[in-house]
């Protein structure tokens, strides 16, 4: 394997009883990439994050990071190998502090989580405060999660993902459940949070805007198969992405 490519994911198939959510999905992802994954709610974004983080395992195919086959490994044994997701709906510990939560995410990579408190080392809390500020969260930091707003909650769970400096970082919708005046700053916050680690990122979205200002490269999904895998103008200017994704061309259809 190319010492540039980070992920290879090769002949990926998925199936659901009569519902095909990968069908031969073929993708290699290079080490600093920005990729964004775009396509409509059922096309097969979310079943490909899944399998290439643990929650699925493919019918059929392989998934190598680096040089490791991950295809049959489990959650933790990936994450371990340095892959982290944040979710749409974020993972966190309402009643416990912003910094406890960073402990706690800090203990788990250490399997130190029974007890974290005790095990909270000075380099845990030093590289806390360091993502906190990087993320423009630290003015919360004795907060309980409980009390902060749904974006800042948002940009607490990729921080959290950050813990363990990962060489792949996974988001799932980051800008979902987030007002529109919030979307596009929280996006800037986390980009330039991310621009300060030497990882690769594939993100899950919707916006088209946002698409177009973060990624350097869209891979789009339709019915478990890629449809396009270009630079951002490339890819969202083809005819079945404007069909099946952006909806453009069933605009035009309607207005003409």
């Amino acid at each position: 394997m190319s010492s540039s490519l980070l992920l290879s994911a090769r002949h990926l198939q998925k199936q659901f009883g009569a519902v095909v959510a990968a069908h031969d999905l073929c993708v290699d992802i290079e080490v600093g990439q920005r990729v964004s994954l775009i396509g409509s709610n059922g096309a097969g974004k979310t079943t490909f994050v899944n399998m290439i983080t643990g929650y699925l395992k493919p019918d059929q195919g392989s998934i190598h990071l680096g040089d490791t086959d991950i295809t049959a490994m489990s959650p933790r044994q990936i994450t371990r190998l340095g892959v982290a997701r944040s979710f749409q709906i974020p993972q966190l510990y309402p009643a416990l502090s912003v910094m406890d939560n960073m402990l706690v995410a800090m203990a788990c990579h250490d399997n130190q989580l029974s007890m974290w408190r005790s095990a909270s080392q000075p380099q845990h809390i030093e590289r806390g405060v360091e993502l906190l500020e990087r993320f423009g969260l630290i003015q919360h930091r004795h907060r309980r999660v409980s009390e902060l707003p749904g974006g800042v909650r948002k940009l607490l769970d990729i921080a959290l993902a950050l813990t363990g400096s990962p060489k792949l970082l996974l988001l799932d919708e980051p800008t979902s459940g987030v007002s529109a005046e919030e979307k596009f700053p929280m996006m800037e916050t986390v980009m330039h949070a991310l621009g300060n680690e030497p990882l690769t990122a594939l993100f899950v979205e919707h916006d088209m805007d946002i698409v177009r200002r973060h990624a350097d490269r869209v891979i789009a999904f339709y019915s478990g198969r890629i449809i396009a895998d270009d630079a951002p103008e490339q890819a969202l200017a083809t005819d079945d992405v404007r069909r099946y994704v952006t909806g453009e061309l069933r605009q035009e259809a309607n207005h003409a």
